[in-house]
């Protein structure tokens, strides 16, 4: 079965390359065309893809030069030049056969990308044979795929932002909770007195049947506390970038946005960043909102900070508390300790992202994260794609 995201970001990716305009959200608008177009062969997708990745005429000779490197297609403006792309060094002699040499002038290779030719890469089928042009999809080569079990530190924010469209796939779900309120319920326990009576103004006054009550459940509040400093950059913008794919921009289906406060030196509120328009714009207004980006570490400070002016006051009161640092403590560890006890007597569940623990060798035997181990329900390491599926598995756990 093809995998349609990767399939999204691997074309996207080429033509970025070439010069194209093209970022995740349109690689975002190609993989849900194509789903719902259903597509199941080249034509179609070519069809998809210049619905959702061109936006002008001048880019129609880039796109279909690209598009033939990836997929074999025809190319109608063949005998064009590619005005974005640079060239690439040919050897003086090239004594390979001519059906194995690409019918482009870029040899399969696009900045760097490696690109199979769909004519050359498998032999000609026999006559006897049904054609079908829709295994050539398998054969592009996403790189947002190669880059699923890399660690985020190892990533450049050009290729952090390629996994945009895996990170949309994901589902965050956090425990349910019951409030005060009630709502109808066949299967209720509880007699809902005024329903009765509504009913039975129906039936003249004769209560024929017991309306009943249950209570309201609505998602837990979550709450993420996440390190900026020099060490955790790099985490802290990949799961920032999680946690918009999953509820940033306008809220949808009545889905509570997390709230998300950034420490290093000081404790800054970024709740407001996740309601910008795009992943860039949401790292670029976090950046000014918290002036000690990449700067010291002062966990135990921070957690009080934020027990003082949000947690007590109602913040934290049964929500989820994801905490995203490495652990290292440059004030007292006993601080930490004694703010972490008093964070998990308010708090429903607290689950530490530690990127250091991804070690099969680490041990939290000093420092903050000795201090913090005893109070967390969960730790996970969170340091590459792959390891989201244990993050989001904490959250969602009772």
């Amino acid at each position: 079965m093809t995998d349609v995201a990767a399939l999204a970001a691997g074309l996207g990716t080429a033509l970025h390359a070439a010069g194209l305009p093209v970022g995740p959200d349109r690689c975002e608008r190609l993989a849900r065309a194509v789903t719902v177009m259903n597509a199941r062969s080249i034509p179609e997708l070519r069809a998809c893809a210049l619905a959702t990745l061109v936006s002008d005429p001048g880019q129609m000779v880039t796109f279909e030069r690209v598009f033939a490197l990836l997929f074999g297609g025809p190319n109608p403006f063949k005998d064009l030049p590619l005005p974005t792309a640079p060239p690439v060094q040919r050897p003086e002699e090239d004594t390979s056969p001519p059906a194995a040499r690409p019918s482009s002038d870029y040899d399969g290779r696009l900045d760097g990308m490696r690109v199979t030719d769909a004519r050359s890469a498998a032999p000609p089928a026999s006559p006897d044979e049904p054609s079908d042009d829709a295994p050539a999809v398998h054969r592009v080569a996403s790189a947002a795929e190669r880059l699923r079990g890399r660690d985020f530190a190892q990533l450049s924010a050009a290729e952090l932002r390629e996994l945009v469209v895996l990170m949309r796939e994901m589902s965050l779900a956090v425990p349910p909770r019951r409030t005060r309120r009630y709502r109808r319920a066949r299967d209720g326990k509880r007699p809902d007195l005024r329903g009765t009576l509504r009913q039975a103004r129906r039936s003249g006054g004769e209560a024929i049947r017991l309306s009943r009550r249950a209570p309201r459940v609505r998602p837990r509040r979550l709450v993420v506390l996440c390190d900026i400093s020099g060490s955790m950059e790099s985490y802290a913008r990949a799961l920032l970038m999680l946690l918009y794919c999953l509820h940033g921009g306008q809220v949808r289906g009545g889905q509570n946005r997390p709230e998300v406060f950034s420490f290093a030196t000081r404790l800054t509120r970024l709740t407001p960043a996740l309601a910008a328009s795009s992943p860039d714009t949401m790292l670029a207004k976090a950046g000014e909102a918290a002036p000690d980006w990449s700067g010291g570490t002062r966990i135990g400070a921070a957690i009080k900070e934020f027990n003082d002016r949000y947690g007590a006051r109602g913040l934290a009161r049964g929500a989820v508390v994801l905490i995203i640092s490495d652990g290292w403590e440059t004030g007292e560890p006993a601080l930490l300790g004694e703010q972490m006890a008093r964070l998990s007597r308010i708090a429903y569940r607290i689950v530490w992202a530690n990127p250091r623990t991804q070690s099969p060798r680490y041990r939290p035997e000093v420092g903050g994260m000795a201090a913090a181990w005893p109070y967390c329900d969960a730790v996970v390491s969170a340091h590459s794609l792959d390891a989201l599926a244990d993050l989001l598995s904490a959250l969602r756990a009772r």
